[in-house]
Parts: C-alpha cells; sequence; structure tokens
C-alpha cells in the first residue's frame, strides 16, 4: 500500500511505487436526488430577459461564460450555459453540486450566484453569476515586466484566505483551488468561484472522499497518494501555491503525471534544504523585479505547504500569521 510511506517518503522510494488506479468513491452526500431539488424547478426567468454582451476566455471543456446585460434593471452579469450529459436530470453531477453551494455560500469573497434561467423550450440551462472582469492567473501573468506590488498580494491572499476560512466554516471544500479558479475584478476584489468539484466535508455515514479532483499543479500530495479519507487541508495545499506563484510568475510544482507531481513534491518539500528553496524565489524576484519573500512569509509558505496535512496551517491560523502583520 502506498500510504505506508507516507511519513517520509524519498526519492528513491518513489522511483519504485505505481500509483494503482481504483474506482474513486462517489461524493454521494453531496448528489442524492431525493434531497436536491431538480434544477429545472429552480428555473426563474428566461436567458431571453438578457442582452449577449461578450464571450468571457473563463472555464474549460465545453463551459461557455457570456457577460449580459439584465434588460430590466441594467446590470452586466456573467451567463454561464450548462451543457446537457445523460445523468441526473440531465445535468452533470457537477453541476448540480455548483448551483447547490453557490446559492447556499454568501460571502464577499466568493461569486455571487443570481438565479438560475432557460430558453423558451425550458431545454438549454444557464446559470447567472455576478460579473467579474479577469481571473487570477490572468493577474498574476498579464504582464511579466511589471512587477506585482507587496500590498496586492497580501490583500489578495488575504481575500482568497477569508473566503477559505468561510468554507471551510462552513464545512466546504472547494477542491480545485487554482488561479484560474479565483476572480478578480476591475476594483481588485477576489471572488472564489467554479464550485463543480465541491462538497461538504465527509460523515460517519459517508466518510469517503474521491481522490481524483483538484487540478495536478495544485493538487495535494495525500490526493496524489489515493487517499479517499480527507478534510481541508487539501484547500490549504491549494492555497500556498497559490502563494508562491504569486512571486515566482509560475506554478511552483509542474508535474505532467500523478507520480511525476509526487516526486517533485517531495523533492522540494521534503528532500531540498529550505534555505535552497528559498533561494529560488529569491533568484524568480531577482529575474522579475517583483516582491520579496521575507522569512516571516516564506514562514507562512511553508506551513501552507506542509507535507503532512495534520501540520498543514488551517485559513484561521494562516490569517493570523505575522506576514500580514510586516510592514511591506
Amino acid at each position: 500500500d502506498i500510504r505506508i510511506y507516507w511519513k517520509g517518503l524519498s526519492n528513491q522510494a518513489v522511483k519504485g511505487i505505481t500509483i494503482k488506479k481504483q474506482p474513486p468513491p462517489l461524493d454521494c452526500c453531496d448528489y442524492n436526488k431525493d434531497r436536491s431539488q431538480s434544477i429545472r424547478e429552480l428555473v426563474s426567468s428566461s436567458i431571453y430577459d438578457y442582452d449577449c454582451l461578450d464571450q468571457i476566455n473563463f472555464g474549460v471543456y465545453d463551459t461557455v461564460y457570456t457577460a449580459a446585460r439584465d434588460r430590466i434593471t441594467r446590470e452586466i452579469v456573467a451567463v454561464k450555459k450548462e451543457a446537457v450529459k445523460k445523468e441526473a436530470d440531465g445535468f452533470s453531477k457537477s453541476t448540480l453540486i455548483e448551483i447547490n453551494m453557490l446559492r447556499s455560500l454568501k460571502h464577499p469573497s466568493i461569486v455571487e450566484y443570481k438565479q438560475v434561467v432557460a430558453d423558451d423550450d425550458n431545454r438549454d440551462i444557464y446559470v447567472v453569476m455576478e460579473y467579474v472582469e479577469h481571473d487570477l492567473h490572468e493577474y498574476i501573468h498579464r504582464d511579466m515586466q511589471t512587477p506585482l506590488a507587496l500590498a496586492d498580494v497580501k490583500r489578495l491572499m488575504r481575500e482568497l484566505l477569508e473566503g477559505v476560512r468561510f468554507l471551510h466554516r462552513s464545512r466546504v471544500m472547494h477542491r480545485d483551488l487554482k488561479p484560474s479558479n479565483v476572480l478578480v475584478n476591475s476594483k481588485g476584489d477576489l471572488k472564489i468561484c467554479d464550485f463543480g468539484m465541491s462538497r461538504h466535508f465527509p460523515t460517519a455515514s459517508d466518510p469517503l472522499c474521491s481522490p481524483l479532483v483538484g487540478t495536478l499543479w495544485y493538487r495535494a500530495p495525500e490526493l496524489l497518494l489515493g487517499l479517499c479519507t480527507y478534510l481541508a487541508a487539501v484547500d490549504m495545499w491549494s492555497v500556498g501555491c497559490i502563494m508562491a506563484e504569486f512571486f515566482l510568475r509560475k506554478a511552483l510544482f509542474r508535474g505532467e503525471s500523478e507520480i511525476q507531481q509526487l516526486g517533485i513534491i517531495i523533492s522540494t518539500v521534503l528532500d531540498q534544504p529550505r534555505d535552497q528553496l528559498h533561494d529560488e524565489f529569491d533568484a524568480a524576484t531577482s529575474s522579475t523585479g517583483g516582491p520579496v519573500l521575507t522569512e516571516i512569509g516564506f514562514d507562512l509558505l511553508c506551513q501552507l505547504l506542509a507535507y503532512d496535512p495534520q501540520n498543514r496551517i488551517s485559513a484561521q491560523d494562516a490569517l493570523d500569521h505575522e506576514w500580514f502583520r510586516e510592514l511591506n
């Protein structure tokens, strides 16, 4: 069992490991048709109450995000067309989960849900959300010649952690935090989005979670190891990866497969001396002219990227960290 290596997996151990693929457990507590309201029952208006303005370059696969204007209020919103699949109610599990999550989660750092609308035949379904101009990936990488201001990095990290703290206090794991799933509006306010992989904390009657979640470069090591019992620490790992990307202007762990990703994490977090990792950040700062990650900031990063999830810092403790009180 690969999990026997949990406390101290070395590079040599990694080379001899094959991660066995097993059918992931169904995250059934967030997908029970007897308890979930039908999407079609949530339809409250028509898509024709909105004027299409432009397509937004958010989303992957076949998801289409469009900027639209409410014909009555004149408010600009984001409209997400949901793909029809051969699952419950004609829509994917992730669609049902995302809508239910967005309806229940209200916080300044979470994108605001507005309503579900449909076409005249009630066949195509659209989710209407607040319009946010940019995603964090675009914000970080938009102009590599212009350094990010440390004050802005700290503010965005604080808003991200406040949103994650709210999720965890609501007993929700996002499970796919990454720069492209975090939005930034024209005022610089941060909004977490894309809750298709989220789920509530496991319970005694439903203790297992699928490890096949999250985007590879931001996936916690316990997920790469195939563990089915995990909690909010998987989100904190992703937050650490995002924090590193603010300073490096690139993803910290860039594997091409799960086993390679795990090996990179181990060589960086476990095997590589702390000062060598710090040198990588200093080198990135020198080449980009970006903000310096101080020793205090590096301490927070290391706590976010603790290999053992039991030692990983919580969102509340991260917000209380001295780095946020340190002078810019």
